[in-house]
């Protein structure tokens, strides 16, 4: 696989707590010259990007996040300014204490608030695998699927660990067809990214790909 097919698969990311309008300019022109599948941004530059890509490169961005503990209603609210400042994607972080909790039905009803506020959009459900054990990631798998969402999403990169061999494969073995795969935080090689693709991961989150495109 060349570095062209894997940048097709790659979510430009910047969601530094510090990034700046110039840096998301900048994002956006590497992903435009770099035919990313997207940029992933914080909520508060989705109008920036949406104006300057003009549907050129698709808009990603993020809900809840990174922790995942606010309101359902904030989070559906969140979504509907998103796609309404245009956004094309939407990246949700999960309750995740809600789900160590045992409450699946308030873990679903969370889900469903953000599917429902963008239908018609892509949803991905971050579910940050690092903080749950292997039965709870099965279970997510389950939950993510029954909940109509598009892709199920490793982590946010912004807790203890990120994406890995051996959540991936969890996944692979336990999501459905009409469920795929988001591999995301820490990929930061070719050899990392094409893993993970083979292992059946049809998204990547990262920032590194593009750089590493930069270098070559």
């Amino acid at each position: 696989m060349n570095i062209n097919e894997i940048l097709s698969y790659c979510d430009h990311t910047l969601l530094l707590q510090t990034a700046t309008k110039d840096e998301i300019i900048a994002l956006c022109d590497d992903a435009l010259k770099y035919k990313t599948a997207s940029v992933c941004i914080p909520p508060c530059y989705v109008r920036l990007a949406s104006d300057y890509l003009k549907g050129r490169v698709k808009v990603c961005t993020v809900i809840g996040f990174p922790n995942g503990n606010t309101t359902s209603e904030c989070k559906a609210f969140e979504t509907k300014q998103a796609i309404e400042n245009g956004a094309d994607e939407i990246d949700m972080v999960i309750n995740i204490g809600a789900l160590r909790d045992g409450d699946i039905e308030y873990v679903k009803n969370d889900i469903f608030a953000v599917r429902n506020a963008s239908i018609g959009k892509v949803l991905k459900v971050i579910i940050e695998t690092c903080l749950l054990t292997d039965d709870e990631k099965r279970l997510m798998c389950k939950i993510v699927a029954e909940c109509k969402a598009d892709f199920i999403k490793t982590s946010t990169g912004f807790s203890k660990g990120g994406a890995t061999v051996e959540d991936v494969k969890i996944f692979a073995e336990n999501c459905p067809e009409t469920l795929k795969i988001k591999a995301a935080g820490g990929i930061s090689s070719i050899a990392d990214a094409e893993e993970f693709i083979n292992l059946g991961a049809t998204r990547l989150g990262t920032s590194r790909i593009v750089k590493i495109a930069k270098e070559m």
